[in-house]
């Protein structure tokens, strides 16, 4: 075991953990004996959540020194959980699978990842957690135990589980065929036309992102085109839905240097090179931040946005940039896409909690109408009725929290706050 207080903060600073010890496992079976004698404990990732979610007053459990394990089997792949989505997908491609999406960042975890709901883009793409067909986790008894899609009638509440079940050791995400896919870039997609076409901007390839600082005049519509679909070898047009074709490589925030992010200007390549934004081998995003993000009811896509374009004074003081994507539907119990497909809209804000905080209340406040549910690893200060109000499975999560964590080991302030038990 290796105790390691480099991991006593998350990525962005913001969140100091008040664990007694920090831990870093180097096997299975080490992590069961931790877990098993824990009077609280909780696991760790890659430390790229906002919100206090992976916090504990006892343990806290690093899962980057369990023994990495990738192992390719009948259109699946078994991996560690500690693992990094970048680092798998260098072991998934050059043996001809992928996945069938991933996240902005390939610096996150898996286990991580599928645990708090992250998700990519794309009208007909689930969330990272929606490949998941298995996972085996230590639960509090210290006991290793493995559900399986198909065969356990709760593994819907056991993938987006914000660790209340137990610290996951291995995950075996679904494949895919390889694929290629190029990335464009348009420029000055105004707010007019966002609103008047945001079904068609959405559906216009595998996965679309629109960069906006909630400016009318001009956003960035940022196109990922599979080489084998429909538009994938068409020379791209100059202009689409008014919006110019980029000559040069951007960054999402407009004045950063585009050095850090994925090929585009229609390029073609494999698919883990173009689905993120930013590249694996250098430093994510823009830096210091804090991050936030809502998700709505597609049927309130537009009006959601309009809402937010109407407070656009009032949220640049503190913002970097936000993203607008798209999520398909799921059966996950904690998932906000749950039996819907939703609209995600994130905000990258500066790394000022003084300035940022009143901007979150203030599209709060604008989102009020289409009850909107939050990241699970992102700031918000949306009061705890409203955030559970936002999972009608909410009850038979805990009910099973219950059963595979009698002592309450897992449960943190966070979720006594938002996942009260009865």
């Amino acid at each position: 075991m290796v105790s390691d207080a480099a991991m006593a903060a998350n990525w962005a600073g913001n969140v100091r953990f008040r664990a007694e010890r920090v831990v870093a496992p180097e096997s299975v079976g080490e992590l069961q004996e931790i877990v098993a004698g824990a009077r609280k404990a909780r696991a760790l990732g890659t430390g790229h959540s906002f919100s206090r979610i992976a916090d504990t007053d006892g343990t806290l459990i690093s899962t980057a020194r369990l023994p990495r394990r990738i192992r390719i089997d009948d259109g699946a792949v078994t991996v560690s959980g500690g693992i990094r989505y970048g680092d798998l997908a260098r072991e998934l491609a050059p043996n001809g699978w992928a996945l069938r999406n991933l996240g902005s960042l390939p610096h996150i975890s898996v286990a991580g990842a599928c645990a708090t709901g992250t998700h990519g883009s794309g009208d007909r793409n689930g969330s990272l957690a929606t490949s998941v067909a298995a996972l085996d986790l230590v639960t509090a008894s210290g006991e290793l135990v493995s559900v399986r899609r198909g065969a356990d009638e709760d593994f819907d509440g056991h993938v987006i589980a914000l660790g209340a079940l137990g610290i996951t050791v291995a995950v075996t995400l679904d494949l895919v065929p390889g694929f290629q896919v190029r990335q464009l870039v348009y420029e000055g997609l105004t707010r007019d036309t966002l609103l008047a076409s945001v079904e068609e901007i959405f559906a216009a390839s595998y996965s679309v992102s629109v960069f906006t600082g909630w400016d009318p005049a001009s956003s960035q519509l940022w196109l990922k085109q599979r080489v084998d679909g429909p538009e994938g070898d068409a020379e791209p047009p100059a202009e689409r839905f008014g919006a110019r074709l980029a000559t040069r490589p951007l960054h999402p925030v407009p004045g950063i240097d585009p050095t850090h992010t994925t090929q585009q200007l229609g390029v073609p390549g494999p698919w883990h090179e173009r689905l993120p934004h930013f590249r694996l081998d250098f430093t994510p995003s823009a830096g210091d931040e804090l991050q936030t993000e809502y998700f709505v009811a597609r049927e309130h896509a537009a009006a959601a946005i309009d809402a937010l374009f109407a407070i656009g004074a009032v949220v640049r003081p503190a913002l970097q940039i936000s993203e607008i994507r798209t999520v398909a539907a799921d059966t996950l119990w904690l998932s906000p896409a749950f039996q819907r497909d939703v609209m995600a809209l994130h905000f990258t804000w500066l790394s000022a909690e003084a300035t940022v905080m009143p901007a979150i209340a203030a599209v709060e406040r604008a989102l009020a109408p289409f009850s909107p549910v939050p990241h699970w690893g992102k700031v918000f200060s949306l009061p705890p009725a409203a955030v559970r109000a936002g999972y009608p499975r909410a009850a038979e999560f805990l009910a099973l929290a219950a059963r595979r964590d009698p002592e309450a080991v897992f449960r943190n302030q966070y979720l006594d706050t938002y996942l009260p038990a009865a």
